[in-house]
């Protein structure tokens, strides 16, 4: 008995870490990225309810197959571990499609025997059907709160991933302007070979990108009267129409330059800028192949 409650607390800490980590996660997001500025609070809040839900799915569909594994003498810690890891959509599969039949022992030698035996296969032994077996034969449906409560769970899951992805494809609350003084949201991908920042200078080495993709890096101006922005930018496919523009934007001060046809690199005073942080990005418009280096000094 002891046994068994010890695997019941093993598996509800392993649920309570899993809703723990999502909030962990969340947080250092939040702290790398300098919080959810640009981005309306509709967006993350959807999405922490999504990954929530999905762990209670998991979680009440995983209980289930515990007591269902229980009953029929198979291990109910692993499949519960099984079923909550490998989501249940996956893990329900599996676990259906080896799911062993409900047995009884043989009063005679304990082996397990199937339910519709009339004789074990051990020993012999000739096996009367009592009446609790032929109502375990009947195989009702146990646990019917964990059910409707998974199912419940999934609902609401599928429901606030239908409203983030709308939410998202439609730009409702998602800044993607490249003047704004707040973080710019993408909405569209970028294929990337490296993009990394050493020593304040900040190397960015992409393929191609969605029409309008903006990366952005944050470099601080420590004196804005002597000190200059370099920018050493190769685009290596530039077909018709497809441009290439720096942005830099602090607060109210916002100056943009094409440099898709850089004929060297690009030195940009900045005293009109204050000391601080200033937002250096690169809004993508059709060029690829592109290598840039950028720094202030």
């Amino acid at each position: 008995m002891n046994h068994s409650t010890d695997k019941k607390i093993l598996f509800y800490t392993a649920v309570l870490a899993g809703v723990l980590l999502i909030f962990l996660r969340f947080g250092l997001y939040y702290l790398k990225s300098g919080g959810f500025s640009g981005l309306s609070m509709l967006l993350p809040v959807l999405l922490m309810c999504v990954l929530i839900s999905a762990v209670c799915t998991s979680s009440f569909f995983a209980a289930w197959v515990y007591h269902d594994c229980r009953q029929r003498g198979d291990d109910p810690v692993l499949w519960a571990v099984i079923v909550f890891a490998a989501t249940p959509f996956i893990g329900l599969l599996v676990y259906f499609l080896r799911r062993p039949e409900i047995k009884s022992t043989c009063p005679a030698c304990s082996h397990r025997i199937s339910l519709k035996a009339n004789f074990c296969e051990s020993c012999g032994t000739s096996v009367t059907k009592k009446e609790d077996t032929v109502m375990m034969l009947k195989q009702h449906t146990h646990h019917l709160s964990l059910i409707l409560a998974g199912a419940a769970s999934m609902v609401l899951m599928l429901a606030c991933l239908s409203g983030f992805l709308v939410n998202a494809a439609s730009g409702n609350g998602i800044n993607t302007d490249a003047a704004s003084s707040e973080k710019v949201w993408n909405l569209g991908v970028i294929s990337m070979n490296s993009s990394s920042c050493r020593n304040g200078v900040w190397k960015l080495d992409f393929k191609k990108a969605s029409s309008g993709f903006i990366k952005e890096h944050d470099m601080t101006i420590q004196n804005a009267d002597s000190q200059m922005l370099h920018a050493d930018i190769t685009c290596g496919t530039v077909p018709d129409g497809a441009s290439l523009t720096l942005w830099l934007v602090q607060e109210d001060t916002v100056q943009s330059m094409d440099v898709t046809s850089l004929s060297g690199p690009l030195v940009y005073p900045l005293e009109q800028f204050k000391n601080g942080n200033i937002h250096v990005r690169l809004q993508i418009n059709g060029v690829e192949d592109t290598v840039s280096k950028i720094y202030i000094q």
